[in-house]
């Protein structure tokens, strides 16, 4: 196994891997290795939707999406290009955050990938909150987010009184490292629990823009074969839609985590 960094904020490249036959031995390192890069990728794998799931549950149970999923495999979604306009993860996002349990991490496995173009951005939470001041620290301790999938239910038609709603810490402290990570993004978090909101928005706005300053982030450049799991504990994502019309085809699933706290 051959591990390189990714970016100096997070991410690491890792080969020499079949993740069709990962022993106990190797998954402790490689848990090791996720909680230290948030941000894994697998190059050259070759895996049926069975063989994914399958090193999923090595890493947990596996979550069935809300509103999409494979009529065989409910826990895996299928990514494809279908133009910008239509393309719905053009924004910066921590996965189902609405969910009281959201996942503790996703992983994508890249079955087309364009030749340029369509990378898929991270920016480091760990980062993003040791670089707050300590007022801002203390103004952020305690208070919780509301987190809504409202307007995902209206994207996907459905009924919006019936979506998914959590509280969950601004700041959670990460169950696997330790550390304190933002716990926020402009698709989910709409206020701050017993805030009005006007008074919400100025704090979550400035930590939307605070959270993916540049000096936080990473990017991965997708290969057919590429397997990328990021830790949504500590990472936001974004999906760069630079690709015009070329192809790109992806299966994700996703394992759920502890509650926030």
């Amino acid at each position: 196994m051959k591990v390189k960094k990714m970016a100096a904020p997070l991410g690491a490249i890792v080969e020499g891997v079949d993740l069709r036959a990962v022993d106990d031995g190797m998954m402790a390192e490689l848990h090791h290795l996720f909680d230290e890069h948030h941000v894994l990728v697998f190059p050259g794998q070759e895996l049926t939707p069975q063989q994914q799931k399958a090193f999923g549950l090595r890493w947990g149970e596996l979550i069935p999406h809300p509103y999409a999923g494979l009529d065989a495999h409910p826990e895996i979604i299928e990514l494809v290009n279908r133009g910008k306009r239509r393309d719905v993860n053009q924004h910066w996002h921590t996965d189902m955050s609405y969910n009281e349990l959201p996942p503790k991490l996703t992983m994508l496995y890249a079955l087309q990938a364009p030749e340029f173009g369509g990378e898929t951005a991270f920016a480091n939470q760990h980062l993003a909150y040791e670089e707050l001041s300590d007022g801002m620290k203390s103004t952020l301790d305690g208070l919780l987010g509301v987190n809504s999938a409202a307007g995902l239910a209206r994207l996907y038609g459905e009924d919006e009184s019936k979506a998914s709603r959590a509280l969950h810490p601004l700041v959670r402290t990460h169950d696997g490292n330790g550390k304190r990570a933002i716990y926020a993004c402009r698709s989910f978090t709409t206020g701050v629990d017993g805030w009005r909101r006007e008074e919400s928005k100025w704090l979550l706005n400035f930590l939307f823009e605070h959270s993916v300053r540049p000096e936080y982030q990473a990017r991965h450049q997708w290969r057919a074969g590429d397997v990328a799991m990021w830790d949504n504990r500590s990472v936001l994502h974004y999906a760069v839609h630079d690709h015009g019309d070329e192809a790109r085809r992806i299966h994700r699933c996703q394992v759920v985590g502890e509650r926030p706290i």
